[in-house]
């Protein structure tokens, strides 16, 4: 397996660390432990029986199946808990592809769901979303990539970086123009909660059982740290994850579990804290983008917390985004990272008063372009 360089990992070795104001990255602000805990109404003693042996395979069996009553059909055998969704979706695409297998892919998308396929030696497709409309995903686009040897097609909706998304209409025809094929449909769900015009898009393993629904507590939950992602499938599936889960992390730390665990029991309060935050944000990316609608173009996002920005007059953004990095301390993502270098990632997940720092420097640097 040759595994490409990921330049979005590379550009966050550089400068997430070392910059101020966060309007790069595509997840909500993080909780420190003790706001947590405040939230899910848990003690650190609460933490001091927590025994450090070995846990399931697949994850503890309470922990699965809340997830699965939260988001599955009901069964925690239908669940793989993992290291962050990194690891899950690490797990099924080299349990589920053999090399030359035919593999459609969206773009642009994050590099572990985009790349991967790739090191496999699979035959891969890309779904191209059309950066002059937006990125406003078009079906019939799918329906001409799909063939009788199509083994996966991997889709994330709402869409990171772009922030677009489908309707439930046309998740319904992306399920149909799939299992046609009986191919499987990896649907990365990690910006599911946050969305802005519409309900959040189901569960696409409830209709169709070759479907792999990922979901994670970064993102959208503020809890990048905590590691923890799982995914819903068919137990035949997720059985098949078995023997590369023995060969790499084993299982998930009880810890990380135990949190887990109740952070799912009480996820409506952590919602109920988030949401709210990242609506007035989005009010507040909207009025700066009408500001600079001679600038910068784009579109607001339909759900999640980024979105992809093209800077006029500027073809390659990666030096813009270094100088602003370097002399303003402001994180943003330039869209080589994405194979779109003329465009940029801005997320507003951070606190608003952040967000405004960030959005300050910002206007301050494309005015001299």
């Amino acid at each position: 397996m040759h595994l490409e360089k990921p330049l979005l990992e590379d550009w966050m070795r550089a400068f997430y660390f070392t910059t101020k104001y966060d309007i790069g990255s595509s997840g909500v602000k993080n909780f420190s432990l003790k706001e947590l805990f405040n939230l899910i109404d848990l003690v650190p003693n609460d933490l001091g029986n927590i025994i450090f042996n070995d846990s399931e395979t697949f994850g503890n069996y309470e922990l699965r199946r809340c997830i699965s009553q939260r988001w599955g059909d009901g069964d925690p055998s239908s669940v793989l808990v993992g290291n962050g969704s990194n690891e899950v979706i690490f797990l099924l695409l080299n349990s589920l592809l053999s090399k030359g297998d035919e593999v459609i892919v969206l773009r642009p998308i994050y590099h572990t769901l985009g790349k991967l396929a790739e090191s496999l030696s699979c035959n891969v497709k890309e779904w191209a979303l059309d950066s002059s409309n937006n990125f406003q995903p078009n079906l019939e686009d799918l329906r001409k990539l799909i063939s009788s040897k199509t083994r996966m097609v991997i889709v994330n909706f709402p869409h990171n970086p772009s922030g677009v998304s489908i309707t439930k209409d046309q998740l319904d025809e992306l399920i149909s123009i799939v299992s046609v094929e009986s191919a499987y449909l990896i649907w990365d769900a990690a910006f599911e909660e946050i969305v802005f015009h519409d309900n959040p898009l189901p569960n696409p393993y409830l209709f169709y059982n070759k479907s792999v629904y990922i979901g994670t507590v970064s993102k959208s939950y503020g809890l990048a740290g905590l590691r923890l992602g799982w995914c819903i499938s068919d137990p035949a599936i997720i059985k098949k994850c078995e023997n590369m889960k023995d060969y790499t992390s084993l299982y998930v730390s009880p810890l990380n579990e135990f949190i887990g665990l109740h952070f799912i029991k009480n996820i409506e309060k952590i919602t109920n804290n988030i949401i709210p935050r990242i609506k007035l944000n989005y009010r507040k990316l909207s009025s700066w983008l009408d500001d600079h609608n001679d600038k910068i173009g784009g579109c607001l996002p339909d759900g999640g917390v980024s979105t992809f920005l093209k800077i006029f007059g500027c073809k390659d953004t990666e030096d813009f985004c270094i100088n602003l990095a370097k002399e303003k301390k402001t994180l943003l993502v330039p869209g080589k990272c994405f194979g779109y270098p003329e465009f940029v990632r801005l997320g507003f997940g951070a606190s608003i008063q952040e967000l405004e720092e960030g959005l300050n420097n910002l206007s301050q640097s494309i005015r001299f372009l």
